[in-house]
């Protein structure tokens, strides 16, 4: 198993980030890689229960992934399980995703820690993703 952790800077306030994170259509506006479109989800993750999201590719191409909200600790924190399903909608290995909100100066520090991945290429492959879709949330929380 192998964990990964990326860090940003946003200028806005914790309160203002933990929307972006936990509200459904502040989710919608990020959600996936760049590129990619959410076709098919249940994305709030303001309180604890099921969630999932199928995105898809110019390709064409489905990928679905589901999981439970284990923690909301507004506007500090949120945690959720993370399992890809393959083309039988079979889930697959489940990670766990936690994001850390906290104060500084101005602005928040958020910290995403993607935990219990298999392997280094996984974890790999989920840094591409994640980067990619920080990078629209970045755009967004300006």
């Amino acid at each position: 198993m192998t964990d990964l952790t990326i860090t940003r800077s946003f200028p806005l306030p914790p309160e203002k980030v933990f929307d972006f994170v936990t509200r459904r259509e502040r989710l919608l506006d990020w959600w996936g890689p760049e590129g990619m479109t959410v076709r098919d989800e249940r994305l709030d993750f303001s309180a604890e229960g099921p969630w999932h999201s199928v995105i898809v590719n110019a390709d064409g191409r489905r990928f679905k992934v589901s999981g439970r909200v284990v923690e909301v600790s507004p506007p500090q924190a949120v945690e959720f399980t993370w399992g890809w399903h393959d083309e039988t909608d079979a889930r697959g290995p489940e990670s766990r995703v936690r994001i850390e909100l906290r104060p500084e100066g101005a602005g928040t520090r958020f910290v995403l820690r993607h935990t219990g991945l298999a392997d280094d290429e996984s974890r790999d492959n989920h840094e591409q993703g994640w980067t990619s879709s920080l990078a629209k949330l970045e755009r967004l929380a300006r």
